[in-house]
């Protein structure tokens, strides 16, 4: 008996030393094993993070709209984007950090079971809110290079994918938005206290699919063959978009890293002074007594070299002194400063660019949405309504009597309204061509109009590379894309 009692024993210590061992050969780390709740919270955190980055080497469309310059390092203000390969970082930052954790975050809810007592329409929106965060990176991938991999993106059996024609991703991603729509419903939850822009509100989530899809519709409103496309898409998204402050896509960052607003990390933590205001921006700001300065911006009263000029913005592409110039704003240098995707501003600048086109509304209206577009912004930056009002009846401001077409009026104000949103602020140029940027005298190019491909590309992906530089026509910072028709 003794001696069974003491097999028995052995035998569980060696299961159990075994069970112990394969715990460690358990790769804890393993995507496949996280919630996926928890990978949809990195993925939007990443996204956001690189659409709100000034570092140089992620993040220079602050620069390229010319309403920030550098001081000592002007490589970027003169568009050189080789010395730090800023277009790999931008590429590898939302396929590997943004859409690959999306399609994980889908994998996982998907194969998890709905118990019994929870409301089946919860993972529905889940996956559907997922889905319009990959339209929103897949679409800011095509609106920053062109053509790119897609239909052979993420999957590991295409070591060398292709490059899919920008204009049918586009069109697709349209089609994606429009099924995520269907499939969104408040009646059930989503993400909670994972989701770091609403919270799990499934009906702001449909409005930023709706803000986001009259954005795309407005993308493609100079293509000819896409007018329907465009008409269908812009006039079936408007009248559900962001119609208040409130409603702004803002993911809400922390005091304490590693989930501070990179801002602050790139222009307090790391101690360095590379940013000023351009004097592009500047001057423009103080022609018309803009109101939004003294929120954009410190002043340089307490300057003796410079008391009698409040505003000072550096030289654009030059060398300039930071203690002599106007300098960015503390508020959005705060660590737990909201970084933004989509906001109501911007919403009323579409809407009026919407009504010029007649593809909402009519030209009649975009007066409207233009002074709203302005009041909106004006607010959000802590100003007045009295501010905008007395800002909004300068000639130079009021539709009616502002110089130039709808254009440059829209264009202009909404130029402005973008200043803590880099990358739409230049997909609003790059749309509109207006305010007309003048490049600096050392530039090595004409003011960038894409992102070129990633240097890595050209070597491990080389013929695709090839294929796709040639359809687009030339691998070059010149480069119109698919849209952009002025």
């Amino acid at each position: 008996m003794k001696k069974i009692l003491t097999v028995i024993t052995i035998t569980l210590s060696l299961f159990s030393c075994s069970s112990d061992l394969e715990k460690l050969n358990e790769n804890i780390k393993d995507p496949t094993d996280v919630p996926g709740e928890a990978l949809f919270t990195s993925a939007q955190k990443s996204l956001v993070d690189q659409m709100v980055s000034t570092n140089v080497n992620d993040n220079v469309f602050r620069l390229f709209n010319q309403h920030w310059t550098e001081t000592v390092y002007t490589d970027e203000s003169n568009y050189n984007l080789v010395t730090r390969t800023i277009p790999e970082q931008h590429w590898e930052h939302i396929y590997k950090d943004v859409l690959k954790d999306l399609q994980q975050s889908a994998i996982n809810i998907n194969k998890t079971t709905v118990s019994i007592t929870e409301n089946p329409l919860n993972k529905q929106n889940k996956l559907a809110i997922i889905e319009i965060l990959n339209v929103y990176s897949y679409a800011i991938l095509v609106e920053t290079f062109g053509n790119i991999p897609y239909s052979e993106a993420l999957d590991l059996n295409y070591k060398t994918p292709k490059y899919d024609d920008g204009l049918t991703i586009y069109k697709d991603l349209i089609n994606r938005l429009n099924l995520a729509l269907t499939n969104l419903d408040p009646s059930g939850d989503s993400f909670g206290s994972s989701d770091r822009i609403y919270n799990g509100n499934v009906t702001q989530w449909i409005k930023f699919a709706n803000t986001l899809k009259l954005r795309m519709g407005i993308q493609i409103s100079d293509i000819p063959s896409e007018a329907a496309l465009a008409l269908a898409t812009v006039s079936s998204s408007a009248p559900y978009v962001f119609n208040s402050n409130t409603d702004n896509a803002d993911l809400k960052y922390l005091t304490a890293t590693p989930n501070t607003n990179p801002l602050y990390v790139d222009l307090v933590a790391s101690g360095r002074s590379d940013f000023v205001p351009a004097n592009t921006l500047v001057d423009y700001m103080n022609t018309l007594n803009d109101p939004r300065r003294s929120k954009f911006f410190d002043s340089n009263k307490d300057d003796p070299n410079t008391p009698e000029i409040e505003y000072i913005g550096g030289i654009y592409g030059a060398s300039n002194s930071f203690p002599n110039l106007t300098h960015i704003t503390s508020t959005i240098q705060a660590p737990e400063y909201p970084g933004t995707l989509l906001d109501y501003s911007e919403t009323e600048f579409l809407l009026a660019e919407a009504a010029e086109r007649s593809l909402y509304q009519t030209p009649l209206n975009a007066e409207s949405h233009y002074n709203a577009a302005i009041v909106a912004s004006i607010l959000d930056w802590g100003g007045t309504i009295t501010e905008a009002s007395t800002y909004l009846a300068q000639p130079d401001v009021a539709y009616t009597t502002a110089i130039g077409t709808w254009r440059r009026k829209i264009g202009t104000q909404s130029w402005i309204a973008l200043y803590n949103n880099g990358f739409e602020g230049w997909n609003s140029w790059r749309r509109l061509d207006f305010p007309q940027l003048t490049k600096p005298a050392d530039a090595v190019s004409e003011i960038p109009v894409r992102y070129t491909y990633p240097i890595i590309e050209q070597t491990l992906n080389r013929f695709n590379y090839i294929s796709a530089s040639s359809v687009i026509g030339g691998d070059d910072v010149t480069t119109k894309l698919f849209w952009d028709k002025y």
